[in-house]
C-alpha cells in the first residue's frame, strides 16, 4: 500500500510539473522544398525563425517592472504602470491578475482611445514580512500574447516593541511574579 501512494505521488507530481512548462517546437530554418511556384515569380526571400516577436503589439507599457525597495510593514502597498495604445484601433483589457492572492491589479474596464494613456494600480499586501518577487498577467482582447508585469522588494518586521529578555537581563516587574 505504501508503494501505492508513493508511485501515485510520484506521477502527481511529474505531471503537475510538466503541466506548467509550455510545450516547445522546434525551431526551422527551411523553406519547403517541394513547394511549386508559378512560373515567372522571383523566389521568395528565407524565412528564419528567432524565437522573439519584433511586431509591434499595439500598447506600450512606461515600465514593466517595478521595484519596491525595502517596505515596512503594513507600508504603501501600491504601485503603478502606465499603459499607451500606440495601435490605431480601441485596446480593451479583457483582464489582470496576479500570480497569488496578495497581488491584486486594478486596471480600466473600458476600451482605451488610440494614443490614450491609462494606469495600472497594483496593491501588494504588505502584511506578508519577507522578499516578494511576483507578476501581473494582462490579457488583451484579440490578442494572442498577454503582457507580463513584475513586482519585487523586500517587507520588513518592525522592531519589537518590548524586546524579549535575554540571558543575564532583569525582567520589568523586578523578577517579582504577578498574581491576576
Amino acid at each position: 500500500m505504501k508503494k501505492l501512494i508513493a508511485i501515485s505521488a510520484l506521477c502527481f507530481g511529474f505531471v503537475c510539473a510538466n503541466a506548467q512548462t509550455p510545450a516547445q517546437k522546434p525551431a526551422s530554418t527551411k523553406t519547403p522544398a517541394t513547394a511549386t511556384k508559378p512560373a515567372g515569380t522571383a523566389p521568395a526571400p528565407a524565412q528564419t525563425t528567432t524565437g522573439t516577436s519584433t511586431a509591434d503589439p499595439g500598447y506600450k507599457f512606461d515600465k514593466t517592472s517595478y521595484d519596491y525597495g525595502t517596505l515596512k510593514k503594513g507600508g504603501e502597498p501600491y504601485c503603478a504602470f502606465q499603459l499607451t495604445n500606440t495601435s490605431k484601433e480601441m485596446l480593451v483589457i479583457s483582464e489582470a491578475h496576479g500570480s497569488c492572492g496578495c497581488t491584486i491589479p486594478e486596471y480600466p474596464k473600458e476600451p482605451i482611445k488610440p494614443g490614450q494613456t491609462v494606469t495600472i494600480k497594483v496593491h501588494y499586501d504588505t502584511n506578508r514580512i519577507g522578499p516578494f518577487e511576483k507578476q501581473v498577467t494582462v490579457t488583451f482582447q484579440g490578442k494572442d500574447t498577454p503582457a507580463i508585469l513584475h513586482i519585487h522588494g523586500t517587507v520588513e518586521a518592525p522592531p519589537s516593541e518590548t524586546p524579549f529578555p535575554g540571558p543575564g537581563s532583569t525582567p520589568a516587574n523586578g523578577g517579582t511574579p504577578v498574581n491576576n
